[in-house]
């Protein structure tokens, strides 16, 4: 049986809590992620092929630590003791990977930085969630200091003018640290399955799995699984591309997107009562499409709102897709396997349909690669580039369209007893 959840003791200071947590987790990943593709064209030179495939290493790491992170922190250590440890190590990978040259050495530096890392999130979601009376009241106001957090790495970044040297990189190791220190001092989140016998199913992970029985969940992750893989285009290659084509500071631009995103963080709960997951979820599709098509129509010159409008969406594109998806995971999980539902969801969306997108990513653009410039940095045809994922997404928006049935629009799903929303230990 479970007893309804309860506000935490302290409720507004814990939430200011969680939000520090969100703002740094995310400068971290935003110190790296941006820009690592043009440090590797530039300085490193590598290859279209070769940036897809580092890009993939937060995939694969995706696909391999969150079941056993999350099964680790619903059964035998507390959530803010996982993540301290992993960013400590993530800090000492990710300045070690700063200081590689070659592909293979860089690579590998690279991956297992992320297999630190990449579980991460989803401990910094469950442990958010764990301490919310209202998930979807709360969640968008503590995750937008991550946005936040986002764009003031960015920035600083953009107005040094370092995107193609390893100093990015050294930023988020410098970030790891503190917030490995940071960590020690969140809410108490002990594992709420201890005492309970380990077993292959719990390394597994298959207690999310059963989620799966679901229809409406079902559809909702494969739905997530194809859309991954044309988004994987942005995140490895705009960063390339405007620099390409000759957009000023564009780290510095690319946080206008994130700018947008806080809006619609922050009308999160008024949008989900209004339209209901199904409708956000294919608006941030739609989205994700009109995207991709201004990238493949747009330039620097006349056409440059394009590029502009193209950035900005990243409000609607990210919130009205992964937020609203990991509400929606909240709302189906049991809170005695939230952590590894999760790390299900990473599994799936940063996992293995971004390690997909990240190899397709990487062969297209090299199949798009024209005669290198004067000063040896190879150039792209980024128009037929762009509309490979706009197609893709469109796709994958009429499929969601037709399958996916979660119920009226602003419910929320519950198990046959009790919503999971309400729920606890």
């Amino acid at each position: 049986m479970t007893s309804p959840r309860v506000e935490t003791p302290g409720g507004a200071n814990v939430r200011a809590r969680l939000s520090v947590m969100m703002f740094v987790q995310y400068f971290i990943y935003g110190s790296w992620l941006v820009t690592m593709g043009t440090f590797m064209a530039q300085a490193l030179k590598f290859d279209g092929t070769q940036i897809g495939l580092v890009y993939g290493t937060p995939a694969i790491a995706a696909i391999i630590s969150p079941f056993f992170v999350g099964m680790i922190a619903d059964r035998f250590f507390s959530t803010e003791r996982v993540m301290a440890a992993l960013h400590l190590i993530g800090a000492a990978l990710l300045y070690w990977a700063s200081t590689q040259t070659s592909f293979w050495s860089f690579y590998i530096a690279m991956l297992a930085y992320t297999l630190a890392f990449m579980p991460t999130l989803a401990l910094a979601n469950s442990l958010s969630f764990d301490h919310m009376a209202d998930s979807t009241r709360d969640f968008p106001r503590v995750r937008v200091l991550g946005t936040i957090g986002w764009i003031v790495v960015g920035i600083f970044i953009g107005r040094l003018r370092v995107e193609a040297t390893a100093i990015p990189l050294q930023i988020g190791a410098a970030a790891s640290v503190l917030m490995a220190l940071y960590a020690l001092t969140l809410p108490h989140t002990p594992p709420h399955a201890a005492g309970k016998p380990l077993a292959v199913r719990d390394i597994l992970g298959l207690d999310a799995l059963s989620l799966m029985k679901d229809r409406s969940f079902a559809v909702f992750v494969i739905g997530s699984l194809l859309l991954c893989i044309p988004l994987q285009f942005y995140y490895a290659f705009t960063n390339i591309f405007l620099n390409e084509v000759g957009m000023p500071e564009p780290a510095f631009k690319m946080t206008f997107g994130q700018m947008s995103e806080i809006g619609f963080m922050l009308l999160m709960p008024w949008f989900f009562i209004r339209l209901g997951v199904k409708w956000m979820l294919l608006i941030g599709m739609a989205a994700w499409a009109l995207r991709y098509t201004l990238f493949a129509y747009g330039d620097s010159g006349s056409m440059i709102w394009m590029l502009y409008v193209g950035i900005i969406l990243h409000g609607i594109c990210y919130d009205f897709f992964f937020v609203t998806g990991q509400i929606y995971v909240d709302q189906r999980a049991d809170v005695r396997i939230r952590a590894a539902a999760q790390g299900f969801i990473a599994f799936i969306t940063l996992g293995v349909g971004q390690f997909v997108g990240s190899w397709l990513a990487g062969a297209v653009v090299q199949a798009n690669t024209l005669a290198p410039t004067a000063d040896g940095v190879a150039a792209h045809d980024w128009s037929a580039i762009w509309l490979i994922p706009a197609a893709g997404s469109v796709g994958v928006l009429l499929l969601f369209a037709l399958l996916f049935k979660p119920g009226e629009p602003g419910a929320r799903a519950a198990t046959p007893k009790q919503s999971p929303l309400t729920a606890t230990a």
